[in-house]
């Protein structure tokens, strides 16, 4: 099974090798946008992409973007309630 994260391009690193830096929940990572450079790097600044293994896979919007996000914290919040039971 694979797993996409969404996460905020908000800054570019290196516009050559198309880096830039991705927030996912509070963590900043470096991501290859390589995949959804159909634009200057730069212009991906502030949108929201699908994330997996390093790599930004696909633009997403928004919207979809928050409700994965509030859906992963409730599985984590579940998970640490499954884990209190124990």
């Amino acid at each position: 099974m694979c797993l996409g994260l969404p996460g905020k391009v908000i800054e570019i690193t290196s516009s050559e090798e198309y880096l830039g830096l991705v927030d996912v929940g509070g963590i900043v990572r470096e991501v290859n946008l390589n995949c959804v450079a159909h634009r200057q790097p730069e212009s991906l600044v502030n949108c929201w992409v699908l994330i997996h293994v390093g790599f930004a896979m696909c633009l997403i919007d928004e919207q979809q973007a928050r409700k994965t996000l509030e859906i992963l914290d409730e599985m984590q919040a579940t998970e640490s309630r499954a884990d209190d039971d124990h």
